[in-house]
């Protein structure tokens, strides 16, 4: 998600009584649920209606700004984030799906492992957007005999979060730390040891899994994955279109210019593209119209939250950098991370009595660690859910339209981010943020 750099919440100055109620929070809450628990209950249901559950949840948020007198600039501020995340999300989709990456055998484990790999490095350069709607295709092509789960959900955790930890291009959080005046390549600088920890730790258990998965398969298919693979690559004319949506990224004024750009480049993209290119990434706009219906709901509702977590935040008593971490990775899990991130950097910036839009220089020279806990953790956490980030959501949409098992919402948390990714980045605040830190 793209955001204007202006804090999206009130002042963490403003009285408790600009709160919005703690009752105001269980529309998001329902949300969450319907996202998790309905597909399992009555998938035909929610595959018709949820849209209509997004609409209901997200008004009722809507009506408490509407008409509690808590003014329209909180709506205003909010529909601008939703249409610039929509933007970018969309825009890259179409701009993806018009690049076609033709795979002939099939991939070895160690093959499947420097893909992963790539795909981290380049989520810095076109963001875990842009890698994920390039990437995810081939990635399911190149696997498509032995696919399973745990390679869907591999790629979310490795490409479409925590590659991205390394620029301001790479993860959205990230990006707003950037137009708030942390320098471009300070993450880099800072983060890329527990980076590359990280996705050390990830990218072995992934490939013992799938060592283990290439040994349960026929014969016949470890016989062709053994075979020479050839890659081809066709509609390359559409990287011309995402460098422009990349470049309009850095477009602050006038408002709503750089959705616009971003528009315009995806239609370009779309209608230059030759059909037989989008056949053969079986394209189509479901997953983007899922999406955007889900997130719609999910950026109504969690308003209040967001809203009531500024405010309240001090009442954490957060002042360690480990702290940080764990409090702005949790919420990051189940809040979209971008705002998550500003909150716990708006806190941080409180707590030392700094202004948050004029003293990131003076935070930087005394507490660039408790920026770092806050970066890493907003941008790793963000895939300990379908809707920690914005890829998410799309991978698994894309995977479930090629026919690939995916997950449910609890699954994906019980299966995987429980046993897998929190021990993960449990080790990373241990050997990071910890009092008993190593690097």
């Amino acid at each position: 998600m793209i955001a204007s750099c202006q804090p999206f919440a009130p002042l963490l100055a403003e009285a408790a009584a600009d709160s919005p109620p703690f009752v105001m929070i269980l529309p998001f809450v329902a949300m969450l649920l319907a996202i998790a628990i309905l597909p399992l209950v009555n998938k035909h249901h929610w595959e018709a209606c949820y849209h209509y559950w997004a609409l209901a949840l997200g008004s009722i948020s809507v009506g408490y700004y509407l008409f509690s007198g808590a003014g329209l600039g909180r709506l205003g501020h909010t529909a601008h984030e939703y249409v610039s995340f929509l933007a970018l999300v969309g825009s890259l989709f179409v701009v993806a799906g018009g690049i076609h990456i033709k795979v002939k055998g099939e991939a070895k484990p160690i093959v499947n492992v420097l893909f992963l790999l790539f795909g981290a490095i380049i989520s810095n350069i076109i963001g875990t957007t842009g890698a994920s709607m390039l990437l995810i295709r081939p990635w399911i092509r190149m696997n498509k005999y032995r696919i399973t789960a745990f390679h869907i959900v591999f790629f979310i955790f490795i490409v479409s979060n925590v590659g991205g930890c390394l620029t301001p291009i790479g993860d959205p959080p990230l990006f707003l730390g950037f137009l708030k005046g942390v320098p471009f390549w300070w993450t880099l600088q800072h983060a890329w040891v527990a980076w590359a920890v990280a996705l050390g730790i990830l990218l072995t258990i992934f490939f013992i899994l799938d060592v283990r998965n290439f040994l349960r398969a026929p014969k016949e298919i470890r016989d062709m994955e053994t075979a020479e693979e050839t890659w081809h690559f066709s509609g390359l004319r559409n990287l011309a279109f995402l460098a422009i949506i990349l470049c309009s990224v850095f477009i602050k004024d006038p408002p709503f210019l750089r959705e616009a750009i971003m528009v315009a480049a995806a239609v370009g993209s779309y209608f230059s593209t030759p059909r037989h290119l989008h056949q053969a990434n079986n394209f189509n706009f479901e997953p983007i119209k899922e999406v955007a219906w889900l997130f719609l709901g999910i950026f109504a509702t969690m308003m209040p939250a967001l809203d009531y977590l500024q405010i309240h935040a001090p009442e954490l008593g957060l002042k360690t950098e480990l702290q940080y971490y764990w409090g702005t990775g949790l919420l990051s899990g189940v809040l979209d991370n971008a705002p998550t991130y500003l909150a716990f950097l708006a806190t941080a910036f409180g707590m030392q009595g700094l202004d948050f839009d004029t003293g990131m220089t003076q935070f930087l020279a005394t507490q660039g660690h408790i920026l770092l806990a806050i970066s890493v953790a907003s941008v790793f956490f963000g895939a300990a859910t379908y809707i920690g980030n914005g890829p998410n959501f799309m991978v698994k949409a894309i995977a479930e339209r090629a026919k690939v098992a995916t997950p449910g919402f609890f699954g994906y948390i019980v299966c995987y981010s429980l046993p897998i990714l929190l021990p993960t980045l449990f080790v990373i605040g241990i050997l990071f943020f910890s009092r008993w830190r190593l690097f």
